[in-house]
């Protein structure tokens, strides 16, 4: 995890930002480039093991909760021990999820994993705004919520994390009417990012013909995604909200016949 350290001379600009799944991957790499911005940074994940890890490496601008959150009662304890840590809340990106896109064959579809997928997926973006709402608002702050292109296309036997992604984009601009002014919410939809650890980046590099196939030239990086976020929760988008943003090396308009 060295190469996750920040500059120590990084300065806190006093705001506070409070991201989900964070221990690892895209939300990982989100919290990282907000402290080199100077945000104050709080990683929840379920990962007590991996979290605080995490969070020492970042630094002094980096803390860690605990946090389900398809849980509401470790979404309120959450949250108020980000405003016991700090006071305030600018920000909310909901970026923690059931990742893995593919469940059984149709026929075989467990509801029990059907309702965990949503729970996360969609009910957690929900409650986690619900609970910050009175905070965010009081700050004139953002939320940026973590969708996917599998909202707009699919493989086979992915139902569950397809509607539950689709549901974010629609809960996105239903909080952005219900939040604003004072909130803008806007949803970021990733295509394929290798989120892996360095270290599994370097030991099993992805093929030429993966990163040809995209428009862009290469497959998507944590960093991509984060730089998006960051341009989302900045004073430099205050006129942008209730919107979706691709971030797929321009597959989605990329016509594939075999």
């Amino acid at each position: 995890m060295s190469e996750l350290e920040i500059d120590a001379a990084v300065v806190h600009n006093g705001r506070v930002a409070l991201v989900t799944g964070a221990a690892r991957g895209i939300g990982l790499g989100i919290a990282a480039w907000l402290i080199t911005e100077g945000w104050q940074v709080v990683l929840a994940d379920v990962d007590r093991r991996r979290g605080p890890i995490v969070a020492s490496v970042l630094g002094e601008n980096a803390s860690f909760v605990t946090m389900d959150v398809s849980s509401e009662e470790q979404v309120v304890t959450g949250v108020a021990h980000v405003l016991g840590m700090f006071g305030r809340l600018d920000a909310l990106v909901c970026n923690a999820a059931v990742a893995n896109p593919h469940n059984t064959v149709l026929e075989s579809l467990d509801l029990a994993y059907w309702n965990r997928v949503l729970a996360v997926n969609l009910s957690g973006p929900m409650l986690l705004a619900k609970h910050c709402a009175p905070y965010l608002r009081a700050h004139c702050g953002s939320i940026v919520n973590l969708s996917s292109t599998r909202a707009r296309q699919s493989q086979a036997d992915t139902e569950a994390y397809a509607a539950s992604k689709g549901g974010v984009l629609a809960l996105t601009h239903a909080l952005a009417i219900s939040l604003g002014p004072e909130v803008r919410v806007n949803a970021v939809s990733p295509g394929w990012i290798d989120a892996r650890d360095p270290a599994a980046r370097r030991s099993e590099p992805l093929s030429d013909i993966d990163h040809a196939q995209h428009p862009a030239g290469r497959v998507g990086t944590v960093e991509d995604v984060a730089a998006l976020v960051a341009w989302l929760l900045s004073k430099n988008a205050g006129f942008v909200t209730g919107q979706e943003f691709v971030v797929d090396g321009g597959m989605s308009r990329k016509m594939i016949y075999s």
